[in-house]
């Protein structure tokens, strides 16, 4: 089978990273079609997948966007098509790993004939996407033979908007555990090199947005014990500057400098994770899956999640993680502190959790799972 991959970003984010794992068994007959480039392009060339810069015409339009702006982009569209139907006549399937792609994928499935994929890695709800785009995104997927949601939450959330029952199934991301397995000498030197001996570190691992809640872990902390220190390693993207002023001006009004470290962008995140002694998630709206929750576990980090979305069918309190209430901080401390002041417990909820998570996202089998439904598709 041969499949014609295609994804929007230049940016290596979550359903990127995602997307490396799935094309991977199929690098020998298959192509990554990129609507922007950057480092993405780079870490699919060090997997040896063949990958192409369709277009390097930047699309204007986000998940906010109105119907009008919509229209306007309509120009940068055209040129694109016309190199993705031409492309897909010369493969047996198109991928479309995101929502912009999926447009494109959508109408260069009808004009080459080609049965379309889409794999969901959003929740289309209104916290996230304008009722033009969701409008637009159900429209195309359900012209799709195939939809992969990452999680129950996407797939109900894709449904409630309008999207077809029958063509949608639910497959989770895929990891190697392997990637997971830090050697204790490497974990010392990174708390070491961070300043972080003698603390207790939670980490977060995000872009810095808004919605991502890095203020609530902000506002957590200073109703923790002082040992308590946070690392928040990610940056602004699509202009949220302006988020990033704020958490450093609240991290002075509460006098936190000494307790809060930014790391900013890094790609050494199984390292960084196994350096600290609890990972918190703390979206302010729900996550379609939740990819630092399975990292974490997989690193044998125990994790706090806000409870919503993906997270909730990834963590059960108590038993492989921690839930708090979305935009509790409260909460969320009281959570931190009880980890603090209860080791072998939380050692033992975090053991459990990477032996299960090791099992149950293993990439092996959800690239079988994945493999199964493409072979149905292309064999109708």
């Amino acid at each position: 089978m041969k499949v014609l991959f295609l994804d929007q970003s230049g940016k290596p984010g979550g359903a990127e990273l995602c997307l490396i794992d799935i094309a991977k068994p199929y690098r020998d007959h298959c192509l990554v079609g990129l609507f922007a480039d950057g480092d993405f392009r780079t870490l699919l060339e060090k997997n040896q997948i063949p990958v192409e810069v369709l277009t390097t015409q930047t699309i204007q339009v986000r998940k906010e966007s109105s119907f009008a702006q919509g229209l306007a982009s309509l120009g940068q569209l055209i040129p694109l098509l016309a190199k993705v139907v031409q492309t897909a006549r010369e493969y047996d399937l198109i991928y479309a790993n995101t929502q912009k792609a999926l447009v494109v994928g959508a109408i260069a499935s009808f004009l080459s004939g080609r049965p379309l994929v889409y794999h969901l890695h959003d929740i289309l709800s209104p916290e996230h996407f304008s009722q033009t785009n969701r409008r637009i995104a159900v429209t195309a997927a359900n012209r799709a033979s195939l939809v992969i949601a990452n999680s129950q939450a996407s797939k109900t959330a894709f449904i409630e908007a309008g999207g077809r029952t029958e063509i949608t199934t639910v497959i989770y991301n895929g990891f190697d555990p392997k990637n997971y397995q830090i050697d204790a000498s490497i974990i010392h030197q990174t708390r070491q090199q961070l300043g972080l001996e003698g603390k207790f570190v939670i980490g977060h691992f995000s872009r810095l947005a808004p919605w991502k809640g890095q203020h609530i872990l902000i506002e957590a902390l200073i109703q923790c014990p002082e040992e308590v220190t946070a690392v928040l390693v990610g940056d602004a993207l699509f202009g949220e500057q302006e988020y990033v002023q704020k958490l450093h001006q609240q991290i002075a009004t509460l006098g936190l400098e000494n307790r809060v470290k930014f790391l900013g962008f890094r790609s050494d995140i199984p390292q960084l994770m196994s350096a600290c002694d609890l990972v918190a998630h703390t979206s302010t709206a729900a996550e379609p899956f939740g990819r630092v929750i399975v990292e974490a576990m997989l690193c044998g980090k125990p994790v706090v999640a806000a409870k919503a979305g993906g997270a909730v069918e990834l963590v059960e309190d108590g038993i492989n993680g921690f839930l708090f209430t979305p935009g509790k901080p409260q909460e969320l401390a009281q959570i931190v502190t009880t980890c603090l002041q209860e080791p072998e417990k939380t050692a033992m909820i975090a053991s459990y959790s990477q032996t299960t998570a090791s099992q149950r996202f293993d990439v092996k089998n959800i690239n079988q799972q994945i493999t199964e439904v493409l072979n149905i598709v292309d064999s109708r």
